[in-house]
């Protein structure tokens, strides 16, 4: 439920009626919970917002989902966080419930979650068809121009001595080890969908975090890392080409409630396009390598692009 909140009519009302407000802090422990207070009447409608905004537990999608709370909150909305969900299979669920209003996400993962069978892959047909398969209730606001989505990659050396600038070029390479999250196993561009698709045939080793660590030592010859994380560049890894388009385009989007408020989606749109790829490779890079804070990172970013 939104309602908005409005100071300059609170103060408004106090001079009229010579009355002194105190407004008391509501410290839920569960920041999904939606339980009124016994003790307090029912916010009238034009007074208290309170958006949840959630994110992944990937700390590029949490920079993403911060910036989108701070915006809101300068916006005068309420935000409640509810960070570091986990993957997919556990935060759409909220998403679809309500018990989450608005998520950063990737638009080609998405789709493919919703619509498996999908034959989109540019950006463009990728966002249009996404628009068309969600589920009642929810929506997604403007698709940024960054992208931070999967991709195979090797180190130069393995490139070199291979041959390789595409994925097409594995299918002549024999013991092939790949490596990703565990769930890689159950998705269209993880092993079934390299054989399928290139005639690579692969073994899974469920590397999960550590695996450019693993890439980089061996352990695994090929690696399914984010388009935009900083590591790429820093160890000179080679992003093998994708001809035929296993890989759906994944630009950042925002998956919100259909009841988000007019004034909220204009301020997320407002996000949307200001966020591009080297914005993003950027902010990782504030993560990864200056260990700062994703406040941090969101608060920077939103003064230089003029968003606060």
């Amino acid at each position: 439920m939104f309602t908005a909140r409005n100071k300059g009519r609170f103060a408004l009302v106090a001079a009229a009626a010579g009355v002194s407000l105190a407004l008391a802090g509501c410290a839920s422990g569960d920041p999904l919970d939606e339980t009124p207070d016994a003790t307090t009447e029912p916010a009238e409608p034009g007074t208290s917002e309170s958006i949840t905004v959630g994110s992944q537990g990937y700390y590029s999608n949490e920079i993403i989902a911060e910036i989108y709370a701070q915006a809101l909150e300068n916006g005068g909305f309420e935000v409640n966080r509810q960070f570091n969900i986990g993957q997919r299979d556990a935060y759409i669920p909220a998403i679809e419930s309500g018990e989450v209003d608005l998520f950063p996400e990737y638009t080609g993962n998405l789709l493919q979650y919703y619509v498996p069978e999908t034959t989109a892959t540019q950006a463009d047909e990728v966002y249009a068809e996404l628009q068309e398969s969600l589920p009642e209730g929810l929506q997604v606001l403007d698709q940024s121009s960054a992208t931070d989505q999967d991709s195979y990659n090797v180190t130069a050396e393995f490139a070199e001595e291979n041959n390789l600038t595409s994925i097409a070029d594995l299918a002549g390479v024999e013991g092939l080890i790949l490596g990703g999250a565990p769930e890689l196993a159950e998705r269209p561009y993880g092993p079934s969908g390299l054989a399928e698709v290139y005639g690579v045939e692969v073994e899974l080793d469920a590397t999960g975090d550590a695996t450019v660590d693993a890439l980089l030592q061996g352990v695994v010859n090929v690696a399914n890392v984010f388009s935009a994380d900083p590591r790429i560049g820093e160890n000179n890894l080679v992003t093998l080409e994708d001809p035929e388009g296993l890989f759906l385009a994944s630009n950042v989007v925002p998956i919100a409630s259909i009841d988000l408020p007019a004034e909220a989606v204009e301020i997320i749109n407002a996000v949307s396009a200001a966020l591009t790829p080297e914005g993003l490779v950027a902010m990782n890079v504030e993560s990864t390598v200056n260990e700062r804070s994703a406040a941090d990172i969101a608060t920077e970013w939103l003064t230089e692009n003029g968003l606060i």
